[in-house]
């Protein structure tokens, strides 16, 4: 592990009422002294005591380059567990960047990206699980994706893993001291007692598991496609969520040609909300693009909106796109519910299994049952992030499932009546597959593509 001294600017490079300088490592406090004046008395930034602020002047010589507030943090109470100094200067990108640069002048070097969180990690402050944690807080796109990430930054991964590797980890020791040492622990009727600790780790780890689903979507959002006819109510609706007129309203059907794209909130989730051309056989070469684009989208959708025009008789064009949403996860709306009705729910749940809703997009009505439902759909109950861990990372998300599966191994070879020798290599596997998810048993590369994508100053 590098134990130079590095800095960076911690805050985002623009106009800004303060900007904030970050410096780390065992020559932080030596760095600061050269280039620190404060206003009041002469005290030396080393012999300053820990948390605790000071107000005075950046130089570069003789030259004064910035009012400022300079705190001093003395390791290990510190977020790298190294001495670290902070500078809150002005928020200019001129002057930041100047005082970087005096700072590298005089003996600190620039902060790889991720760098101030990867030896957090690799000082033993956090996990690997509680520092990927600090990035999704950082890109956190909903409330409810902040509380999670917040739930792992305070190491709810970290304590649900660690308790089901000590259950693993009590089980290993036991049949490695049965086969080393068989005269004085013996195997002979334990097996039972031992596939059961098996089974009741692969049922937390399968448990962790399910929640990846939930976890992914709070992380990522859902990708919504809003499909039907043209002029059923598409772009009203997608203008309705989002509050604001983006998409073009008229009477003229086949008005939407192209795709239209909006993030918008809904229940403390983020809907990738995508408005799609109308549906229908057409001759129009531009007008079958879109169609076959809107096809496309539907395929790769997490949440399919159908919508149908109440105040229309349904045809082959609903019944068709009906049809292709049968697999998938969807609500089929029955939209302009203000207008003299032809097509009923009953009609409609005579043609889909899927959940109907009727509302006017155009009125407004029925936007509150809408998000009830979708939040309902994507999320199993009440989220509670106290005593519920949700993974939403791709990389434990994989490693839980190589666990689980060595786990398995483990219990198909108790029940094939294998050697204990084989028991024990699946044993391990699971054991060293949790300890990924944590960062207690990863390689170098790994460590460093987990960091790559962290902002600069993080």
């Amino acid at each position: 592990m590098k134990s130079d001294t590095i800095a960076a600017i911690a805050t985002a490079v623009a106009d800004a009422g303060i900007g904030v300088i970050r410096i780390s490592g065992p020559e932080a406090f030596v760095v600061a002294d050269r280039i620190f004046k404060p206003k009041n008395g002469s005290a030396r930034v080393s012999e300053m005591e820990s948390h605790t602020v000071h107000y005075g002047y950046i130089a570069d010589g003789e030259e004064t380059i910035d009012e400022v507030l300079l705190l001093v943090m003395r390791a290990p109470a510190t977020y790298t567990r190294e001495d670290v100094v902070e500078i809150d200067c002005h928020g200019g990108t001129v002057v930041m960047r100047r005082l970087l640069d005096v700072v590298l002048a005089n003996g600190a070097r620039p902060a790889e990206p991720g760098e101030f969180t990867k030896r957090a990690f690799l000082n033993g402050r956090i996990d690997l699980s509680q520092a990927e944690a600090v990035i999704d807080v950082i890109n956190a796109k909903s409330d409810l994706a902040l509380r999670s990430s917040v739930s792992q930054l305070k190491g709810s991964v970290l304590a649900r893993i660690r308790e089901i590797r000590a259950e693993i980890l009590h089980a290993l020791a036991f049949l490695e001291a049965a086969l080393d040492d068989p005269e004085h622990y013996s195997l002979d009727g334990t097996q039972a007692e031992l596939k059961e600790q098996i089974e009741g780790a692969k049922e937390e780890v399968h448990r962790l598991l399910l929640t990846a689903d939930n976890g992914k979507i709070l992380k990522e959002g859902i990708n919504t496609v809003i499909v039907g006819k043209p002029n059923v109510g598409k772009s009203t609706l997608l203008n309705t969520l989002i509050g604001e007129e983006r998409a073009i309203v008229t009477e003229i059907a086949g008005t939407t040609r192209d795709i239209l794209s909006e993030q918008i909130r809904i229940g403390g989730l983020t809907l990738h909300v995508i408005d799609t051309a109308g549906i229908r056989s057409t001759e129009d070469t531009i007008e079958k693009l879109g169609v076959e684009r809107a096809l496309e989208h539907m395929e790769q959708a997490d949440l399919v909106i159908c919508m149908v025009d109440s105040s229309d008789e349904l045809d082959e064009n609903d019944e068709e796109i009906l049809r292709a949403i049968r697999d998938k996860r969807a609500i089929v709306l029955r939209n302009k519910t203000d207008l003299e009705t032809k097509t009923t729910e009953e009609d409609l749940r005579k043609k889909t299994d899927q959940p109907v809703l009727s509302v006017s997009a155009k009125e407004k009505q029925g936007m509150d049952e809408l998000e009830d439902l979708i939040t309902s759909m994507f999320i199993d109950g009440k989220i509670s992030f106290n005593d519920e861990v949700y993974i939403t990372n791709a990389r434990q998300k994989t490693a839980l499932a190589e666990a689980d599966q060595s786990l398995q191994n483990v219990l198909d070879s108790i029940e094939n009546g294998m050697p204990e020798d084989f028991w024990t290599i699946d044993i391990m596997s699971a054991y060293e597959e949790l300890g990924a998810v944590i960062g207690e048993s990863v390689e170098d590369d790994l460590v460093d593509a987990v960091f790559r994508d962290f902002c600069m100053g993080k």
